[in-house]
């Protein structure tokens, strides 16, 4: 039996991934993470998700109190500017996230006897987090080697990241073809009945249902 970790946020990319760790295989293992985000309602979809996909998920509860992000801190007023420039990093960005998450998922692979842990981080159609582009993921996997006992005895952990060089659209696409239920994703920064619509997230999936020339089955 392959094993898989799988961080699932809720989102549609993490749910994407999922599906797609399923159809090469693999039998996830999910880690949804409770990190003082401005709501909980991404948390609870993950869960959904992963009751559908019939997996096995685990919820953790983390604190960052020293926030630095308007993910975390409510005093912080989200980005609406309408045209989302990739060269700047915005305040939805959370200090050293993607570092924290794949360190837990990594440790939860070793643990379990896992060899994969896959992350559906994307470079292409995102908001220019510094831990979503490729060189960062050849980079943790090269430190991997070095830091943990799976990489130093040639066992070593690898990190998936099959959406990195995808559009929105592609993944979409991609997603629909493996039956990814897109109708319990949840990619809003707010927390509210309906996605704002107006946040970096919401405009990026918007497009790429558009690009794909699909209907986002959330609105």
């Amino acid at each position: 039996m392959k094993k898989a970790v799988i961080l699932l946020s809720g989102g549609l990319d993490s749910a994407t991934i999922l599906y797609d760790a399923k159809r090469k295989g693999f039998t996830p293992y999910c880690l949804i993470f409770e990190y003082g985000q401005r709501h909980c309602k991404e948390i609870e979809q993950a869960k959904m998700i992963a009751r559908r996909a019939r997996c096995h998920y685990q919820a953790m509860k983390i604190s960052l109190p020293w926030h630095g992000s308007s993910l975390l801190d409510k005093k912080m007023s989200l980005p609406r500017q309408g045209k989302i420039d990739t060269k700047k990093i915005p305040s939805t960005y959370v200090p050293a996230r993607n570092i924290i998450f794949l360190s837990f998922a990594v440790s939860y692979a070793e643990a379990i006897g896992a060899r994969a842990v896959f992350i559906g981080a994307n470079a292409i159609d995102y908001s220019g987090y510094p831990d979503c582009r490729p060189e960062f993921f050849k980079a943790y996997q090269k430190m991997l080697a070095k830091g943990s006992k799976t990489g130093v005895e040639g066992k070593m952990v690898r990190v998936h990241t099959p959406l990195v060089r995808k559009t929105k659209a592609q993944i979409i696409k991609m997603g629909l073809k493996l039956k990814v239920p897109y109708h319990l994703t949840w990619s809003c920064y707010q927390g509210g009945r309906k996605p704002c619509g107006k946040c970096d997230s919401c405009l990026l999936r918007a497009r790429g249902f558009d690009a794909a020339g699909m209907k986002d089955p959330v609105i």
